[in-house]
């Protein structure tokens, strides 16, 4: 695993040695940055359940402003931070080893609105994955253009959720990605 593009092009990052943590694979984190396209660089990211860090860090070399990475495992906290640390990019992130839901609920008291929330829950947690969408509308911490990515089984369907209409939809063997925006309708 490493990071394809912008400023950190090439570094290698770590990955966990058990199965519990699955790092999106290069060719799945490339086609998703070429669906993106240029990312602003005043861009603030969410990495809900961050994992490796990979995405959030994919972001910041390729121009974001800010990333909040969020994992509840130890573990995945200590690999991003590594990982944020090898690749230099430690003073545009910020860690917080908290659940999902807790997290959004801090953002929103403390009013941090994103441009790209980047959702990858565990696959079999779909309630998670819709307490996790409802509690970003409830607390309005995302940026009335901004866009939620959501990595998935492709078991799952996904259609409108809450207030957000999916705008596209990628498949990547057995796993998909589905792109959210806010519908003003």
């Amino acid at each position: 695993m490493r990071v394809i593009s912008g400023i950190r092009k090439g570094h290698k990052l770590k990955t966990p040695k058990n199965k519990k943590i699955r790092p999106t694979a290069d060719n799945i984190k490339e086609s998703l940055f070429n669906i993106l396209g240029p990312i602003e660089d005043n861009s603030v990211i969410l990495d809900l359940f961050g994992g490796t860090g990979a995405i959030g860090i994919e972001f910041l070399s390729r121009g974001a402003n800010k990333c909040y990475f969020v994992d509840v495992s130890q573990q995945s906290i200590s690999i991003i931070e590594e990982n944020l640390i090898y690749t230099k990019l430690m003073d545009k992130a910020t860690i917080l080893k908290t659940h999902g839901v807790k997290a959004i609920e801090y953002f929103s008291n403390e009013n941090i609105v994103f441009d790209y929330i980047y959702l990858d829950p565990p696959y079999k947690e779909h309630k998670l994955l819709y307490s996790v969408l409802e509690s970003i509308e409830k607390g309005s911490i995302l940026n009335k253009d901004g866009t939620i990515i959501i990595e998935h089984t492709n078991n799952l369907t996904l259609e409108e959720v809450y207030r957000f209409k999916k705008i596209d939809y990628r498949r990547y063997g057995n796993k998909s990605i589905s792109f959210y925006k806010y519908n003003f309708k």
